[in-house]
């Protein structure tokens, strides 16, 4: 076998790219059959995709790991395309939630115009924002919603700890400001469950009952989607504590770690514009 004579990665034929994307085809399938017909087998059907793409995020995570830190291949040309994709994905990641956010100002901005292509909307609506079928049923902005920001803030103070003793070679301290990190994120998801649980408005369109409609829609998708990302960030920093604890990341070579704070920290961001714009301007 010949000497590589070059710093770039050429990386070898893997099954994972195709395997995941069917695995997230078949669980959004799921999830949206579901979301127009919760009597049938569909949450049956978004288990199987969600599963096996969980199976796939390991089995590629596997890979990587394996190509970084055992097989010497991300040298620092690498690293850069790395660090570029990375800052790829997370704007591809604002222009995601962007789209829920234009939903929610499209329709609590001018609840009231009087346009023609929006009357019928805005009849339903009452003419103000937050619907008036909402009256009574918003969350208090300043009990859990608070309450899970100082967690999110914190947890992104811890997750700076971390890498900085990282930086300086530390791994107790990185170790222990890790699983901190980890905890504060379990801690939040844990509230923004309990708090679905205590909700008065349902995603399902109920217009005799007056629980769906455009105000739940856009709360728990743009919500809901950000606490599958705090979920997907919090499985990163899990699988970087296990590294570390492996030994895994030097102080000048770690950046599956620093990919994984970056992500944490996109993730504080949104919420801050979520409990901002939705629990606290449109609140009760």
């Amino acid at each position: 076998m010949s000497e590589q004579k070059h710093p770039y990665h050429l990386v070898d034929p893997s099954p994972w790219p195709i395997v995941a994307a069917a695995s997230a085809l078949v669980m959004f399938l799921g999830l949206i059959s579901y979301m127009h017909d919760d009597s049938g087998s569909y949450p049956m059907v978004f288990a199987i995709g969600a599963g096996f793409l969980i199976f796939t995020a390991y089995k590629w995570w596997v890979d990587v790991v394996r190509e970084a830190e055992y097989e010497g291949h991300h040298s620092k040309p690498v690293e850069i395309g790395l660090r570029y994709g990375m800052a790829l994905f997370i704007a591809s990641e604002v222009m995601f939630f962007l789209a829920w956010f234009w939903a929610f100002f499209d329709v609590s901005l001018y609840p009231g115009a009087n346009s023609p292509e929006l009357v019928a909307r805005n009849e339903f609506l009452g003419g103000v924002w937050p619907p008036e079928q909402m009256e009574g049923k918003l969350f208090n902005p300043w009990e859990i919603p608070f309450l899970n920001t100082i967690i999110l803030l914190s947890s992104g103070g811890t997750v700076t700890w971390a890498h900085h003793a990282l930086r300086q070679d530390d791994r107790k301290n990185f170790l222990i400001a890790l699983f901190i990190t980890i905890a504060l994120g379990i801690a939040f998801t844990s509230l923004q469950a309990h708090e679905y649980d205590m909700a008065q408005f349902t995603f399902a369109f109920d217009l005799e009952n007056g629980t769906g409609g455009i105000y739940p829609s856009t709360f728990f998708m743009a919500t809901g989607f950000h606490g599958a990302h705090v979920i997907i960030g919090t499985l990163f920093l899990i699988v970087c504590f296990v590294r570390g604890m492996l030994g895994h990341f030097r102080p000048d070579h770690h950046f599956g770690f620093e990919a994984a704070a970056w992500y944490w920290h996109f993730v504080d961001v949104v919420w801050l514009f979520l409990f901002s714009a939705i629990y606290w301007w449109a609140g009760p």
